[in-house]
């Protein structure tokens, strides 16, 4: 019996940057158990980038520029047109400006401060709402957060007051779609060297202290989150909404 229930199934997966995205190591999987899975990207850059992770594999993949509205309902409308059912999200997406993350929190400007929230806390409303008709048979949308959104982590900053704002976003989401059986969920992984977390100045202090402090004494890595992911978006999580899920060796716990 196929518990996971994802053979055949299209999900869209945003925020692939290189193989070492969280999001990457997530469309992996999802191949693996025989999902159909759509990519989008944001700038030419990344969608060359895709296509050679693809390696010639067979993908649709579809332009959405997350902080354009036009752009996210041109892109959902394609993929429903081409799919009809979208049965899951993965939302890896979000971006601050440097000098937002290297400078002191009382430091953050009124622009970069916005354009955080947008780009990393409104954006799944967004795409939420554009993929909301195409979602007829219910389905999953898993975001992806981190321990930044309820802590002070240093060089975290703006960025953490946007996964806390993304994290409660997604709690609302998911109480108002729920009645269509849509899930929404976040995933807050541990520390990952991804290209975003080259931006985060103290990251290997970070990772020192994890394996120091988590009950596993060790750090976490893409194919835990990308396992993981898969069964929030699988049949199995079926009964799940609202949630973050840790997957960080259980760091968050520890005083």
């Amino acid at each position: 019996m196929d518990l996971l229930q994802l053979q055949g199934k299209n999900v869209v997966v945003m925020g692939v940057a290189n193989e070492r995205s969280i999001a990457w190591g997530i469309a992996k999987r999802l191949f693996d158990v025989g999902a159909n899975v759509i990519f989008t990207y944001r700038k030419e850059r990344s969608k060359s980038k895709i296509e050679k992770l693809l390696a010639g594999q067979e993908a649709t993949i579809v332009e959405c520029d997350v902080n354009n509205d036009a752009s996210i309902a041109n892109a959902f409308t394609q993929i429903g047109e081409q799919f009809g059912v979208i049965h899951g999200i993965v939302h890896s997406v979000a971006f601050a400006h440097a000098e937002d993350l290297h400078n002191r929190f009382v430091e953050t400007t009124r622009d970069g401060y916005a354009f955080a929230q947008d780009t990393s806390a409104y954006s799944l409303i967004a795409v939420a709402k554009a993929a909301k008709p195409y979602m007829t048979e219910g389905g999953s949308i898993v975001t992806m957060s981190y321990l930044g959104a309820e802590r002070v982590l240093p060089g975290y900053n703006v960025m953490g007051v946007a996964k806390a704002a993304l994290e409660a976003s997604m709690r609302y989401l998911a109480s108002d779609i729920g009645a269509e059986n849509i899930r929404v969920n976040a995933i807050s992984a541990g520390a990952i060297r991804t290209l975003a977390a080259k931006g985060v100045p103290s990251f290997n202090e970070i990772l020192h202290k994890i394996e120091e402090n988590a009950p596993l004494k060790r750090n976490t890595n893409q194919e835990e989150v990308a396992d993981m992911t898969i069964v929030m978006l699988s049949h199995l999580s079926r009964g799940v909404t609202g949630e973050t899920i840790y997957i960080d060796s259980g760091y968050h716990i520890m005083g």
